[in-house]
């Protein structure tokens, strides 16, 4: 059984292990801002990577994420919220990237196993609802329902910050939240099979 990433080392790995092509021809990157920015948001971006992959290739993720930091730390915003939301994105594009083979592929399904929070139960239910109802529930939503509700509920990021990991605006957004938890509602009270949820995945994005 594989070992959790999600204990930060005491310093980022060294940036001399990117290549030097990095900075050749312009600044070389603050690396005591850098390793702050490591120490701050590492143990959320492992988390951010392992639900979408095996814990063993999370690691190559997360650090091809922090040679991408380095390389372009000036454009990594000042602020911790928005630093987090651009290293997601950068995470979310790597993993997409080596998916590409994959024509169908427009969102990464999410491993939340049985540990939801509470807040991702849609308003409006019924009845209390157990964590292996939603389990349950939460398989039968599509990959890009999965993202949305994840982004916001288990990683914590605003509308904002969600909408810039998926690149799309926060309307598009706040429109693709409102469609995951209407689903998830359905599959709560009416469960389905998994391929009609995958079917339900339509219309505009």
């Amino acid at each position: 059984m594989s070992t959790p990433l999600t204990t930060a080392p005491a310093a980022a790995p060294p940036p001399r292990h990117a290549p030097d092509s990095m900075t050749a021809g312009g600044p070389v990157p603050d690396e005591d801002r850098y390793q702050a920015l490591f120490r701050a948001t590492y143990a959320d971006l492992v988390r951010f990577v392992e639900r979408r992959l095996h814990p063993l290739a999370a690691e190559d993720v997360v650090a091809e994420v922090f040679i991408v930091a380095w390389r372009r730390l000036e454009e990594v915003p000042e602020e911790h919220g928005r630093a987090r939301a651009w290293l997601f994105g950068v995470a979310q594009r790597t993993m997409l990237n080596a998916r590409r083979g994959d024509a169908r592929r427009q969102a990464l399904a999410v491993r939340v196993g049985t540990a939801l929070p509470a807040d991702v139960v849609p308003d409006g239910s019924d009845h209390v609802v157990s964590q292996v109802d939603l389990a349950r529930a939460w398989c039968l939503l599509s990959p890009s329902d999965q993202e949305a509700l994840t982004l916001t509920a288990l990683d914590g990021l605003s509308t904002v910050e969600a909408a810039q990991v998926l690149g799309i605006s926060r309307t598009a957004l706040s429109l693709r939240l409102v469609r995951a938890r209407r689903r998830l509602r359905v599959h709560l009270d009416h469960p389905a099979t998994p391929r009609t949820a995958a079917a339900d995945d339509g219309g505009p994005r």
